[in-house]
């Protein structure tokens, strides 16, 4: 019941705060990294989880492939992440009144799914975000797990690195649907492990892309087995 009715009050203070977050991303555009990170860091705050972080980002990765589970998972990385991402996100999100300048104000990419066209333009906006020193994050799953198991990869994130000949880090990240499950509307405290696994040059093995996926679910289940043995 607590979990609900914690959940219930968190959908209300992210409706409200990412409002007045899309307002000072359009008056301060020139601080839209800081403002986002001070946002994120105040989820953390409101929402009581702390992020342990292992290993570290690489300072010449472009492109960041992340298990997607939870909303959370893209808090956590805008509290921590050194650089300014852009995220690739569902064009309906971006439709959402009001809501959806979230996508719009900071730059990020919007991708409308039923479109195989819509590669080109995420190809051609990534570049453009990559000369301004950004570094693209995206989710190769393309729609959220439960968190144990990695889902199907969708092959836009092989054809966005191996186009534009982008250095790949693959991120795994445990315990965000628990902290908030958007389904269940469920909230509670606790722990986010962010795992930055080694760096890939799509150049090196033409079977990356696969290997990459069995590597971060070997981790996520190492991660899994860790966390519960410490419960």
């Amino acid at each position: 019941m607590i979990a609900r009715i914690k959940g219930i009050f968190l959908i209300i203070e992210f409706v409200v705060t990412i409002l007045i977050t899309v307002i000072l991303l359009y008056i301060f555009k020139n601080k839209q990294f800081k403002i986002r990170q001070l946002w994120a860091n105040m989820q953390t705050y409101i929402m009581g989880f702390k992020i342990i972080e292992k290993g570290k980002p690489d300072p010449e990765a472009k492109l960041i492939l992340i298990n997607h589970q939870s909303v959370v998972d893209i808090i956590a990385l805008e509290a921590v992440y050194p650089k300014n991402q852009c995220w690739v996100a569902k064009k309906e999100l971006q439709q959402i009144p009001l809501f959806g300048h979230i996508v719009t104000a900071p730059g990020m990419i919007a991708i409308d799914r039923k479109d195989k066209r819509s590669i080109i333009k995420i190809i051609k906006i990534t570049k453009e975000r990559i000369k301004e020193g950004r570094v693209v994050s995206m989710f190769p799953e393309g729609t959220r797990s439960d968190g144990k198991n990695l889902l199907e990869f969708q092959t836009g994130a092989k054809i966005l690195a191996e186009k534009l000949n982008l250095k790949v880090q693959p991120v795994i990240m445990t315990n965000t649907k628990h902290i908030f499950d958007s389904q269940k509307i469920t909230a509670h405290s606790g722990e986010v492990t962010i795992s930055y696994l080694d760096s890939i040059d799509p150049k090196t093995d033409e079977n990356w892309f696969e290997n990459m996926k069995s590597n971060m679910q070997k981790r996520l289940k190492d991660e899994l087995a860790n966390n519960t043995s410490h419960r």
